[in-house]
């Protein structure tokens, strides 16, 4: 059943990824930095059309995201249908899921076909392209092909209804290929995937020059998806001063931003270092009382700590 996009109630990941390729340039610019495919040097960017409608089942509204898009490709029209799947674990019925979306996207043709043109010999309805864009940690073991999700679908090949879809696994691309797809869809993959404080601070000091050769339009974009999910990462009392270093951050100040980010990771990184310490000295203290030592002299020379801090830490 269609259902209206305003309704849904999406994760942060959900809202920036669904705004980012609502722009029908991010949205060509993924299928050719990351489809392997020949027909897409086909692909005319004004022949590209967003369909502001969503297909999500009511039971997973709130758990992924999704979007359409009409293209014209040798003058014949595909729907490519684009499933956000922003769960840290995978979900194997995934093909089903996709096959209902589906199924419902070409009742929606064929309810807005006239019924002399869709009884015809030769009416077809659009090839659908699915496509899952996954963002998790863990690695993605669902079936590829729908049939691989039947029993006994070996004895029957020929009879079994089968599609594969493209999955884009956005952990699994390698930091040197997403250093080489110099556009805004690129940049946020690599800041997307699973990496340490450490590794994401050096990570924006590369990305600098990409960022500098993007358009006024794209620049606005990558700078929402920060907004919606760069925040979030951030320790909660070091998000107001990251939001207004991305809010107030003009197009051409893409050096200051990334400066002013960077030294949001630093002070994460000092503050995690900090916490892992002071939880070091007092796993010393906690094992030295397991031993029976009591001495708060003792206790303070042991944990590298001051006779005040053995103090507060024991009451």
């Amino acid at each position: 059943m269609t259902r209206n996009p305003s309704l849904h109630k999406h994760q942060p990941h959900d809202k920036g990824y669904k705004y980012l390729l609502s722009s029908k340039k991010v949205f060509v610019d993924l299928l050719r930095s990351f489809v392997k495919q020949g027909w897409i040097e086909q692909i005319d960017d004004t022949h590209v059309i967003k369909v502001d409608k969503s297909y999500i089942l009511q039971d997973f509204a709130d758990k992924e995201a999704d979007l359409v898009y009409r293209v014209k490709i040798k003058e014949q029209e595909v729907i490519f249908y684009v499933l956000l799947e922003m769960q840290s674990s995978v979900d194997f019925q995934m093909p089903f899921r996709l096959l209902l979306y589906m199924v419902e996207i070409w009742r929606d043709v064929l309810k807005n076909t006239g019924k002399n043109e869709a009884s015809r010999k030769d009416f077809r309805l659009p090839v659908i392209v699915p496509i899952v864009l996954y963002n998790g940690k863990q690695e993605w073991t669902v079936a590829q092909t729908y049939k691989e999700t039947l029993n006994a679908h070996e004895l029957f090949s020929d009879h079994v209804l089968d599609f594969s879809y493209i999955l884009l696994d956005v952990n699994r691309y390698t930091e040197e290929e997403l250093l080489q797809v110099t556009n805004v869809i690129g940049t946020v993959f690599l800041l997307d995937q699973h990496v340490d404080d450490r590794e994401l601070r050096a990570r924006l000091g590369k990305l600098v020059y990409t960022l500098k050769q993007l358009s006024s339009e794209e620049f606005q974009l990558f700078r929402s998806w920060l907004l919606h999910i760069f925040v979030e990462r951030v320790p909660y009392e070091l998000q107001d001063q990251t939001r207004k270093a991305i809010e107030q951050a003009k197009e051409g100040e893409v050096e200051m931003m990334m400066h002013n980010l960077e030294r949001t990771l630093d002070d994460m990184i000092e503050r995690a270092e900090a916490r892992g310490e002071a939880k070091g000295k007092l796993e010393v203290v906690k094992n030295l009382l397991r031993l029976g030592i009591t001495d708060i002299e003792k206790l303070a020379q042991a944990a590298d700590l001051s006779k005040e801090e053995i103090e507060k830490l024991l009451h």
